[in-house]
C-alpha cells in the first residue's frame, strides 16, 4: 500500500506517521519503503494505524510479538511532546478566546479546571517518560528493575479521559450564550479529536507496550505463566476451560486476587484472561459477564442470586 492510499483510509494515520517521525512528500512510495527510509519496523507502523484506525481493534498475541519495541516506545514519546506542545496549548488558546466575554470569577474557574487537567496529564506522562521507558529499556538492555514491574504500571496508569470528558460537557452546556458559538462548536471539536486521539494513545499502551513489556520480563525469568496466558489470545473466539472457570468466579463477584488464591495463579495471569474473554465474546461489564455466564450454562442462576 502506498502511503497516500493510506491516508486516504484514515487522514488522522499522517498524525501518527509524523510522531513515529515520517515527514515530508511522501511520493509514490509505499508504507514499507518509507519505514525503511526512516528506520522503522514496518509491523509494527501498521499496526499502530490499525489501532488508529478503529477502536474496536485489540491486536493479538501474535501481532505484539512481531513488533519492535523501540519503534512503540518512539511513537508513545512524540505523542507526549504533541500532545503537550500541540494539542494542549491550542486548546488552551481556544478557551481563552472563547471566555473573554464571561465575568471574571466565571473565568477563573475554567481555567483553574483546566490547569488541573494539564496538571494530572503532566503527571500521567511523566510516569511513563521516568519509570515505565527507562524500565522497559532496562529490559532490552538484559537488566531488571527489582522495584518495578509492568504490573504496577498496569495498577498505576490513571484514567486521563474522564477530566476531558467534564470540560467538553461544560464547554457545550454550561459556558453563557454571550460567548462566541463559532468559537465554543470549533473548540468542542477539538476536544472531542484529542478525547479520540487519547484513547487510541491508551490503546497502544496497554494493548501493545504492556504485553512487548510482559514478554522481555518472561525472557528474563520471571512472568511466564502470564505470558502462556497470552498465548491463549491466538487460539480462536471459543473460551479455553481456563477462561471459562475465571468467568464463572466473576460472575460469582470474586475480584482479581480472589480468582487468583483460587486458581493458585497471579493477579495478572486472571487480568490477561479477563482481557481474552472480553475480546472473544465483546462484553466488559460484571453483569454482562454474569447474564453470559447464565445464558451459557456455565453457572446456575441461584449461584449468583
Amino acid at each position: 500500500m502506498k502511503v497516500s492510499e493510506l491516508a486516504d483510509c484514515n487522514c488522522r494515520l499522517l498524525l501518527v506517521l509524523s510522531r513515529l517521525g515520517v515527514a515530508g512528500s511522501f511520493g509514490e512510495k509505499t508504507v514499507a519503503e518509507i519505514c525503511q527510509k526512516n528506520g522503522l519496523d514496518t509491523d509494527t507502523v501498521l499496526l499502530i494505524c490499525r489501532v488508529y484506525s478503529s477502536s474496536e481493534f485489540r491486536p493479538s498475541a501474535r501481532e505484539v510479538r512481531k513488533c519492535r519495541v523501540e519503534d512503540v516506545i518512539r511513537y508513545v514519546r512524540r505523542s507526549h511532546d504533541f500532545y503537550l506542545k500541540n494539542a494542549i496549548e491550542s486548546i488552551d488558546r481556544a478557551i481563552e478566546k472563547l471566555i473573554e466575554p464571561c465575568q471574571v470569577p466565571q473565568q477563573q474557574v475554567v481555567r483553574d479546571f483546566f490547569a488541573g487537567y494539564k496538571d494530572e496529564l503532566l503527571r500521567h506522562f511523566a510516569f511513563e517518560e521516568d519509570e515505565v521507558i527507562p524500565y522497559i529499556g532496562s529490559l532490552l538492555e538484559g537488566r531488571r528493575n527489582q522495584n518495578f514491574n509492568i504490573h504496577y504500571f498496569e495498577e498505576h496508569h490513571t484514567n486521563i479521559d474522564e477530566k476531558l470528558s467534564d470540560l467538553k460537557n461544560i464547554v457545550m452546556k454550561s459556558l453563557p450564550h454571550e460567548c462566541d458559538d463559532s468559537l465554543r462548536q470549533s473548540l468542542i471539536q477539538d476536544l472531542y479529536a484529542l478525547q479520540d486521539d487519547l484513547r487510541s494513545h491508551t490503546c497502544i499502551e496497554d494493548h501493545i507496550l504492556v504485553p512487548m513489556a510482559r514478554i522481555l520480563e518472561s525472557a528474563h525469568g520471571f512472568g511466564d505463566r502470564h505470558v502462556e496466558a497470552m498465548s491463549g489470545e491466538d487460539e480462536g473466539s471459543e473460551l479455553s476451560g481456563r477462561e471459562k472457570e475465571i468467568l464463572v468466579c466473576v460472575a460469582k463477584g470474586m475480584i482479581n486476587k480472589e480468582i487468583a488464591d483460587r486458581l493458585n495463579i497471579s493477579v495478572n495471569t486472571v487480568i490477561t484472561h479477563r482481557r481474552n474473554i472480553t475480546r472473544k465474546i465483546g462484553i466488559r461489564s460484571i453483569p454482562g459477564l454474569t447474564v453470559y455466564a447464565i445464558l451459557n450454562d456455565l453457572i446456575d442462576i441461584k449461584d449468583v442470586e
